[in-house]
Formats: C-alpha cells, sequence, structure tokens
C-alpha cells in the first residue's frame, strides 16, 4: 500500500500538495495508525491561514482528527495491540491526520465506539475532548444545581452538537444556546438544549425567556464580538470559558468588578505541554465511546467527501471557511 500525505506546499503555502511518507518508527509511547477517516476543524484552516502568512521551510501535513487501525506499537504501550481500531484528536506539535499513516501518542487515543463507521468516528473527538474539558474541568457545571443557567454560543457547530448533550447527560444546569437559523435551532433543540435564542441582541432575546442573567458561558464563536454581551448577562461569580482567541485586547472592568472568572480551553494544552495528567485525554474518549455506543449520545457527522487527495482536502477546508455547517464534514479514504 502507498503510503502518502496531503500537505501544505512550502513553495506555495496557499496550495496543498501530494507527498510520499517516509518509513514511520513508532516512539516508546507511540501508535503507528493506517488511517481511514480524518474530519475538519477550524483548527486546520486557522493553522493553514498561518502558514500562507508566514511561510514554512518544509511540507506541513494538517489535520487533528482521526479515525484508523494500529499497525505497530511502540515499546512501552501496553493498552493498545495490532489491529485495534482507535480514534483521536492529535497533536497540534506533530505531523497531522490528513496521511494514509500516522503516528500518535498512545496516552491521547483510545478505541473508536463500535457501534459507529469510520467517518463517524473520526468526527467526534477533537469537538467531545474540547466540550468535555471547557464543561466539566473548566466550568465544572457538573457542580451545579438546576437553578443554575449554561449559555452555549454557538450551539449548532462541531463542538456545540456535542456540549449540549453532555451538559444535559452529565449536569442538571438548564442548558441555553445560540442559533439563528430554522435548521440549527432545531438541531440544538434534539440535541438536548432547553431553548435557543438569537445571538444578536443577546440579553434583550434572554429577556424574552426571563432570564436576566446566565451563571456559566461557554464562548464556542467569536470571543471578541461576543465579549460585550457575555460581559453583561453573566452573573456575579458567573464563569466564562471561551475557545476562540481574541484579536483585540476584551474589556475587563464589567467581568472584573463581578468577580466573574475567565477560563481559555485549548484542547492540545496536554500534548503540548506533556503534562503528568496527559492520558487523560484518552479516558474521556473512551467514556465517550461507551455513551456512542449506549445511545446516549448521537453523532455529529453531516457531510462525508470521499478519498484522500488535495481535491477533498481542498473542498473540505473550503466548506469549514464557509462557516454554514452544523455538525462536523469527515473525509473518508
Amino acid at each position: 500500500m502507498a503510503r502518502y500525505a496531503i500537505a501544505v506546499d512550502p513553495k506555495n503555502p496557499q496550495q496543498l500538495i501530494k507527498i510520499d511518507l517516509p518509513q514511520q518508527a513508532p516512539g516508546d509511547f507511540d501508535l503507528l495508525v493506517e488511517v481511514k477517516a480524518i474530519a475538519m476543524n477550524p483548527v486546520d484552516t486557522k493553522v493553514h491561514a498561518g502558514l500562507k502568512q508566514n511561510g514554512l521551510q518544509e511540507p506541513r501535513i494538517l489535520g487533528w482528527d482521526a479515525s484508523g487501525v494500529v499497525i505497530a506499537t511502540g515499546s512501552k504501550v501496553a493498552e493498545f495491540s495490532v489491529g485495534d481500531e482507535v480514534w483521536y484528536a492529535g497533536d497540534i506539535t506533530r505531523a497531522g491526520s490528513n496521511a494514509t499513516h500516522q503516528l500518535i501518542d498512545s496516552r491521547i487515543v483510545s478505541r473508536k465506539p463500535k457501534s459507529l463507521g469510520w467517518a463517524e468516528s473520526a468526527a467526534i473527538p477533537l469537538t467531545a475532548l474540547t466540550a468535555w474539558e471547557g464543561l466539566f474541568e473548566h466550568l465544572k457545571i457538573q457542580d451545579a444545581g438546576s437553578d443554575k443557567t449554561l449559555l452555549i454560543i454557538g450551539g449548532a457547530g462541531g463542538v456545540g452538537s456535542l456540549a449540549i448533550p453532555l451538559a444535559a447527560l452529565r449536569s442538571k444546569v438548564r442548558i441555553v444556546a445560540t442559533a439563528s437559523r430554522p435548521e440549527s435551532q432545531k438541531w440544538c433543540l434534539d440535541r438536548g438544549a432547553d431553548l435557543t435564542v438569537d445571538y444578536r441582541n443577546l440579553k434583550d432575546n434572554l429577556l424574552k425567556h426571563n432570564i436576566k442573567q446566565v451563571d456559566y458561558i461557554f464562548c464556542l464563536n467569536d470571543t471578541d464580538g461576543h465579549w460585550e454581551a457575555m460581559s453583561e448577562v453573566i452573573a456575579p461569580f458567573g464563569h466564562i470559558c471561551s475557545i476562540v482567541e481574541n484579536k483585540q485586547p476584551l474589556a475587563q472592568p464589567l467581568i472584573r468588578t463581578k468577580g466573574v472568572a475567565f477560563h481559555w480551553e485549548l484542547m492540545f494544552t496536554r500534548s503540548m505541554y506533556q503534562t503528568p495528567d496527559m492520558a487523560e485525554q484518552g479516558h474521556i474518549l473512551q467514556q465517550i465511546a461507551e455513551m456512542l455506543d449506549k445511545g446516549e449520545l448521537k453523532g455529529t457527522l453531516s457531510k462525508t467527501l470521499h478519498g484522500l487527495s488535495v481535491e477533498s482536502i481542498t473542498e473540505a477546508h473550503k466548506m469549514q471557511l464557509e462557516g454554514h455547517m452544523t455538525g462536523k464534514i469527515a473525509v473518508a479514504f
């Protein structure tokens, strides 16, 4: 089987090219995975945009969601064997998943759900980990009572599509999601939101439902654009968690006087810094797989492209940038 990848062209970073993969030997904790499907995330196009601006010296393989089969293991890997079907969200400091084969640290991997196919499985890990870490490790909504309210900004996107049901399954909070189109409103309600509101004129739209303030905000879209509204509607001593980097300084006075805690969630932090609890990501993915197999969670795949090629990855990037998708885009090889 030919081993190749789709990578950013160092001579013209606007373009993607097909490159041959060298022989890959697993490190101590690594798995060598034959990739079966990948999924698209905002990080793919953001990293590509940075490379277009700053350039690069050698081809860069993007891609941070995958499912596949283990074909070799490192000397310190005890939890996986050749032939295991796995899924993972990857490590931004290493070569990505837009390839026929990939080396990945076994500690951030789990066995994929038995009930889902390759493309369905690939569409979940990064968004599931982001949702789980944001909700339960930063906001800690599992400790809140039914009198508390969670506002999810961007409920129909990849992360929101899992944050809503996870919050419904593992907490008692009231879940409000922003959604502006009828199809995205239905998507959020079907996944467990108690109600949806338009993100435009957020404060007034919440008041229409007699919600004067919210206790938790999970911001999944445009931190800069939503900052003023979030600062207005967050309750004193509330918590805000965002996954979207700011481009301008964020005004602090209102959240400071309210005693609000602000958290950044980056799913890559554990692997980037090799934190002592790095294996927690593998454990989270295993719990997500079990929830999917029990039917407690639904997959988020909404569009599948076919074949690992410059054309398919370029098309997936284009669809991601258009920003009109509910759920996730996957490419099955």
